[in-house]
């Protein structure tokens, strides 16, 4: 088993923040995790959104998880404190149109 997940997961410090991840993509583990018990797809599925990955590449993602996964669900919590700091200090250009569009309108 160990050579199989080493055949289709790497980690590699400086690529995608060293987040364990598929062989030679950008996919990190933390993305099929989401993926599959978030937005509820099957390996199949996600396969067919991202075809240049494998079946066996989610397999191990996912073999990989169950493996570590207070490390990985860490890691999604860090994630989205992270965007939710980023959205609450980073002003939406959009929101700030609407609000001058609206304003002009009262």
């Amino acid at each position: 088993m160990a050579t199989t997940l080493i055949n289709h997961i790497e980690i590699t410090p400086g690529t995608c923040g060293g987040k364990p991840r598929i062989a030679g993509h950008r996919i990190t583990v933390q993305d099929i995790v989401i993926w599959h018990e978030r937005m509820g797809l099957s390996p199949d599925e996600i396969v067919h959104h991202y075809p240049s990955i494998t079946l066996a590449d989610v397999y191990a993602a996912l073999s990989y998880y169950h493996d570590h996964l207070e490390e990985i669900r860490q890691g999604i919590i860090d994630d989205e404190i992270f965007a939710e700091e980023m959205r609450s200090s980073t002003p939406s250009l959009m929101e700030a149109k609407l609000r001058k569009v609206h304003g002009k309108q009262d």
